[in-house]
């Protein structure tokens, strides 16, 4: 039913563990093949290409659905549905900042410090143009294929370029001086196929999926044990998503407990909770929740 395109590259690893997890395993000869399936009776078709064309595809009809940054969406200024964000990158769940930087001795420090003239490279030139021209700032835009860093001070003034940390920036010799955007992977859909209501439950199911991966790879489940008389200081210290559940154990004075937590704070908690009286204490791994 629908043709979906997957983002090859800095993406590619993050996007197809994610399937996998959500049950949606894209099936390909190997490693760089761009055709794949997935075993789905709502996927007919998958294809693996580069996140700066897949907007345009995806507006064009070419698929149906398709997964990309808002950075490339912005860059193309393609006319897509999107379905939502779904926060993972190629290294962690923060999005990804496009900024504009400028060699550290730079005297330079706000976008309307640009000399008119000023030499700009980077790999989003339409993206730089209308922030640049949003500023006041005249100056000579130039498409970068990569190393776009390396390009200061004696090919560029400043560049644009996408960051996490800012770390590689940091050890390029470059300085932050803005933020132009700020980009989460999104799943973006030709307004077409979305208006169609077969279509359109299909990718909704298929949503449902991913963000359940998404969402219980943040949390863990906690089961306990606690007598009836540490029970309200042990459900105090637990921070569910919901109430948690509690029954009463079969021919015992006391209680089973369980509640999904954040998975950051189980360092803390399990301790804590030993120390109120819990015992039997177990940590288990959630592979989706679909609120």
């Amino acid at each position: 039913m629908l043709r979906l395109v997957l983002p090859k590259g800095s993406l590619e690893a993050a996007t197809l563990e994610l399937f996998e997890d959500a049950d949606l395993a894209v099936q390909r000869g190997s490693d760089v093949d761009y055709r794949a399936t997935i075993d789905d009776p709502r996927v007919s078709e998958v294809r693996i290409l580069r996140p700066q064309e897949i907007p345009e595809y995806v507006a064009e009809g070419l698929f149906d659905l398709g997964i990309t940054g808002r950075d490339w969406i912005e860059e193309t200024a393609s006319d897509v549905a999107s379905l939502g964000q779904l926060r993972y990158s190629k290294a962690s769940s923060r999005p990804i900042r496009l900024v504009l930087a400028v060699a550290e001795e730079s005297p330079v420090q706000a976008v309307g410090d640009l000399p008119a003239g000023s030499r700009v490279s980077t790999e989003y030139p339409g993206l730089t143009r209308r922030f640049l021209a949003a500023h006041g700032v005249q100056a000579e835009v130039r498409l970068s294929h990569g190393a776009t860093e390396a390009k200061i001070p004696d090919i560029a003034d400043a560049v644009v370029e996408i960051t996490e940390t800012g770390r590689a920036l940091r050890a390029a010799g470059l300085r932050i001086i803005d933020t132009i955007l700020e980009s989460y992977t999104e799943l973006i859909a030709n307004p077409v196929s979305y208006a169609d209501d077969d279509k359109r439950h299909a990718m909704e199911q298929l949503l449902s999926l991913l963000t359940g991966t998404l969402i219980a790879r943040e949390r863990v489940l906690v089961k306990l044990n606690v007598t009836e008389s540490d029970l309200g200081s042990v459900i105090e210290m637990l921070p569910a998503m919901k109430s948690p559940t509690v029954s009463r154990l079969y021919g015992e004075d006391g209680f089973a407990v369980e509640a999904v937590v954040p998975k950051h704070t189980i360092n803390t908690l399990i301790p804590a909770l030993k120390d109120h009286g819990a015992t039997d204490i177990i940590e288990l791994p959630i592979a989706k929740i679909v609120p």
